[in-house]
């Protein structure tokens, strides 16, 4: 299973970019694709086309403080320099462009697929993309990603070991000492999984830190039905550093490790329940390994590895995608 990370609550104690195709010809800054648009945004940037305005197939002077075009249809899009570039959906919500960026690079439309897979580093450009969207808005992404596009991120995360100082990055201010965090809330969703696992779409995870230097987590449901049961059996894991999947040998940068759940932690968040026994198959050695994908982001895989020697492991859902949320 493959989990990625978002934005979550916070609790305190007292790159290259790639080249795109590019069919006007000028240089591009960001390139979104909004799927009830026929065709997609170009948005030139500020520092070149200051006071100018896209009309048709030319340009012409405006006052706005940035430019869009739209293929084959007259528009302009006017902003001021202090304001979020975005677009009204039909439904009145608001769809911003650094947000979009973020969907249109992991699923590019054919014609704006890179020119040179190996010029850049896909990791490094993903990590800035996700940086520059506001930390409230990270969250976001959860519902902006199809499933595919969960695996896919995974994949691109994977790219990232092969920059030494985007490798030590990391995602979460509380795992890297930042500001006296003690807790951190992530809202998460898994791409797919079969029962007793596909409850959990769509819901939240909860990382801590103890005195004794040590951070546990614990998912939490988001139903009536999952709320209950995490009072009775809440599903605690320990967060540990490590650098490979057991099952692949593949590179990660964090397990989660749940072991049989009777874990002796003496600093609980204030509400949690103590530790109970896992029941199946939380306690048959569920493992998830995590990869940073961006600040307040990540991206993991759950694996159920098994008590038994001859047991063969095998994942316990689809890939899951993370994201932090503030309070």
């Amino acid at each position: 299973m493959k989990a990625i990370t978002g934005s979550g609550c916070r609790q305190h104690h007292d790159h290259k970019v790639p080249s795109f195709s590019n069919p006007l010809g000028v240089p591009l800054s960001r390139i979104s694709n909004f799927p009830h648009q026929q065709q997609p945004w170009l948005l030139l940037p500020f520092k070149h086309l200051k006071g100018l305005k896209l009309s048709g197939n030319g340009l012409s002077q405006s006052n706005c403080g940035a430019v869009n075009a739209v293929y084959g249809r007259q528009e302009s899009y006017e902003l001021s320099w202090d304001d979020q570039p975005f677009e009204i959906l039909p439904n009145g919500k608001k769809a911003y462009m650094d947000e979009q960026d973020v969907v249109t690079f992991l699923d590019p439309p054919k014609e704006l697929t890179p020119l040179d897979s190996a010029s850049y580093n896909p990791a490094s450009y993903l990590w800035k993309k996700i940086e520059d969207i506001p930390e409230e808005r990270r969250h976001r992404l959860l519902h902006s990603l199809k499933p595919r596009l969960v695996s896919r991120a995974w994949e691109v995360a994977g790219t990232r070991y092969g920059d030494p100082k985007l490798a030590k990055q990391i995602a979460s201010k509380l795992l890297s000492n930042e500001d006296d965090v003690m807790l951190e809330f992530y809202n998460f969703r898994i791409s797919g999984g079969p029962v007793p696992i596909a409850w959990m779409n769509l819901n939240k995870k909860a990382i801590f830190s103890c005195k004794e230097e040590k951070a546990y987590g614990r998912l939490i449901g988001g139903s009536v039905l999952a709320a209950f049961a995490n009072s009775i059996t809440p599903l605690y894991f320990m967060v540990t550093q490590l650098k490979e999947v057991m099952s692949t040998e593949q590179t990660c940068d964090l397990a989660y490790e749940f072991g049989d759940g009777l874990f002796d932690i003496h600093d609980l968040p204030q509400g949690f329940p103590r530790p109970v026994k896992h029941p199946y198959p939380f306690n048959d050695q569920v493992v998830i390994y995590v990869r940073y994908l961006g600040p307040g982001v990540s991206v993991g895989q759950a694996w159920q590895e098994g008590m038994a020697l001859e047991q063969v492991p095998r994942k316990l859902c689809g890939e899951i995608f993370n994201g932090e949320r503030l309070c």
